[in-house]
């Protein structure tokens, strides 16, 4: 059986907890809900998620966030392995952040904060079926 990840990152551990908890709620134990409460620790994160040979098929970061913004970090994740969905989740970014990071990080959608239970299900649903191609 293959391990399957989810990658959430965001500065506030209120809003982690929250949406390992939620995103626990929605697809069960199939697959594991990894933290990072920075960009730096996502992609240490990530590295050992890989060395573990776990397919990682969506990250979900912040926007604002000390020392690396959401964008930035997600264009790198690109710039490592196009092949994960990902999302942003934000109250606070620019059209022109939003533009850069679809361009530059190929993202897939963006949530805002606080986010639609509904909504987020909807999304989640729709990048597995996309990373999966289903």
């Amino acid at each position: 059986m293959i391990k399957k990840a989810i990658i959430c990152v965001d500065d506030e551990k209120l809003v982690l907890s929250s949406l390992r908890r939620e995103l626990e709620d929605i697809l069960g134990d199939e697959y594991y809900i990894e933290i990072a409460l920075s960009g730096r620790e996502a992609l240490d994160v990530f590295n050992d998620l890989r060395t573990d040979e776990f397919d990682i098929p969506i990250i979900i970061s912040d926007y604002i966030m000390p020392e690396m913004k959401g964008d930035e970090l997600l264009i790198r994740f690109h710039k490592i392995d196009s092949k994960p969905i990902k999302i942003i989740l934000s109250g606070q970014m620019t059209n022109e952040a939003i533009d850069r990071a679809m361009k530059e990080g190929n993202i897939f959608k963006f949530i805002n904060k606080p986010w639609d239970h509904e909504k987020l299900i909807s999304i989640l649903c729709d990048a597995i079926s996309s990373y999966y191609g289903q």
